[in-house]
Order: C-alpha cells, then sequence, then structure tokens
C-alpha cells in the first residue's frame, strides 16, 4: 500500500489482465456496460481531481505499478477525503486493457453516473445555454464542453448523439463535464424544455444571410450546434427564433463543431460584457 489514510480502504494488488475484477472494470469502457453498471472510467489525474471537486461518488481508485508524477501522487494523496473507497494496485499491462489512451494514465477511478435530471433543472435569468445536437464523435463532444467551459456557458444540454460518459468525452473535455451542469437527454426532451422556459433558441445553418454577430445574443438564450456532416434537422432548425451562419472564406464547407460552438460562445460573451 502506497499511502495510509484516516479511512478503512480495502486494498488489493492484481497483476493478471484476465482477474474478474479488471473484466468488469474493463467493461464499463462501452456504453452497454456503463448503462447496466451505472459506473464510468474517470481516466488521469487532472480528470479525477475535477471529478473529486464536484463530489462525484468515487467508489473504486485503479493505481499502476509504475512510478507515479507528482501531480498524480497529490491526487491520490487527496483521495484520502474519500469514504468507503477501494484501492487496486493494478500491473502496467492492466493499466493497458482499462485505458481508453494510447499512453495509460497511471490513476483511473469508477465513479457513479450523476443522476441529473433535466426536467429538474432551473435555467438562470440570463443563462446562456449550449445545447449539443446529435453528435457523433466522443472527441468532439468533449472538445464541445471544454470550449464552453472556458466560454462561460451557463450549461450543457446534450441532445441525443454520443453517450456523454464516454471515456474519450471526458478526456476531451479535460473534466469540464464536472465543472460544468450537463445534462444529457433526447432531441425532443430538450425541444420540449426550452419551450416550456420560453427560452430563445439560436441555430447555426449555413443556409440564412444573418451572421453570428449580428444577432442578439444577450440575456436567456440557448444556442444549438449539430454533427458537422449533415448539421441540424429540420426539425430544429423550424423550432428556431434565430438563424445564424459563421461565415466561410476558404475551400472548406464546414468548421468542426467544437470550433463552431466556441465562436457563437464568445461573441455572446462579448455582447454580454
Amino acid at each position: 500500500m502506497r499511502l495510509t489514510f484516516g479511512f478503512i480502504l480495502r486494498t488489493m494488488r492484481i497483476t493478471s489482465t484476465h482477474n474478474p475484477r479488471i473484466k468488469a472494470v474493463a467493461q464499463l469502457k462501452e456504453r452497454k456496460g456503463r448503462e447496466q453498471a451505472g459506473r464510468f472510467l474517470i481516466e488521469g489525474a487532472r480528470e479525477i481531481a475535477r471529478a473529486l471537486a464536484a463530489e462525484v461518488r468515487l467508489e473504486t481508485v485503479l493505481i499502476s505499478d509504475s512510478p507515479l508524477s507528482l501531480e498524480e501522487r497529490q491526487v491520490y494523496a487527496n483521495l484520502a477525503r474519500v469514504e468507503r473507497l477501494e484501492i487496486l494496485e493494478v500491473s502496467e499491462s492492466a493499466m493497458k486493457k482499462l485505458s481508453s489512451r494510447e499512453n495509460p494514465a497511471n490513476l483511473i477511478a469508477v465513479g457513479q453516473i450523476p443522476n441529473h435530471s433535466l426536467a429538474a433543472s432551473e435555467p438562470s435569468k440570463n443563462a446562456l445555454i449550449l445545447v449539443a445536437v446529435g453528435l457523433e464523435k466522443p472527441g468532439n463532444l468533449g472538445a464541445v464542453l471544454r470550449s464552453a467551459d472556458a466560454a462561460g456557458a451557463s450549461a450543457v444540454l446534450v441532445a441525443g448523439g454520443v453517450d456523454l460518459y464516454n471515456p474519450q468525452v471526458i478526456r476531451n473535455s479535460t473534466g469540464a463535464v464536472f465543472s460544468l451542469p450537463t445534462v444529457a437527454a433526447s432531441e425532443e426532451e430538450v425541444l420540449l424544455w426550452l419551450r416550456q422556459h420560453h427560452i430563445p433558441l439560436v441555430v447555426s445553418t449555413p443556409h440564412t444571410d444573418t451572421l453570428f454577430w449580428q444577432a442578439d445574443l444577450r440575456g436567456r438564450v440557448a444556442i444549438a450546434v449539430g454533427p458537422e456532416h449533415q448539421g441540424l434537422s429540420q426539425e430544429w432548425l423550424e423550432a428556431a427564433q434565430t438563424k445564424v451562419r459563421i461565415p466561410m472564406q476558404g475551400q472548406t464547407d464546414s468548421l468542426n463543431v467544437s470550433v463552431a460552438a466556441a465562436l457563437l460562445l464568445y461573441e455572446a460573451a462579448r455582447q454580454r460584457s
């Protein structure tokens, strides 16, 4: 055992990749496994630190038998305040089986999926909400969350598409999924919620003359972005009160969705400053 904590922890050393505990944790890399268990993986010191700050319920931490970096040692020490936390010290090969990275981190935590309800969410008077509709790539959703957090969005609504607790989403968001209020729901649920709370909807589409800096993005507003290859569906376009476009000067006909989200959110932030 690397450290002595104030709480009683059950510590186990596992070297085989065929151990049932390793197999059970590895199942959380897949959406079906996460949905069945109600658990997800958090890999990396920074991501675990942000999950701790957001009071995500952690149940197990797996630590590699490789040397820890200074940041990893600091985060590992901070886990001392987590009650009833199980520590599994695993071999480097076992960690590679659990990791979603080319170069695995030395810390992976198993946490309970937060029970965030859209129906129970109440937007503030001047809420700036980003709606990510039908995104198919977890890396893109993670980057969108990162951009939303940096631009000062009030919340992100994930309407359909990729699983919010995919390991790549967690990684690419650099843990912003924990610090930024984020709720996943179906597209129908999100549209209904926006109507019920009388939140004006702004959508990004190339099929309009209004440039995004010409629209009024002050006050309570929701900005929706969709998948790059097909954009937002007709249902979302018809539901919008305002349609804006991002001008394209070169040969490309689309931006990465996280870049588009960042441009729109930072323009909203500029108008509010």
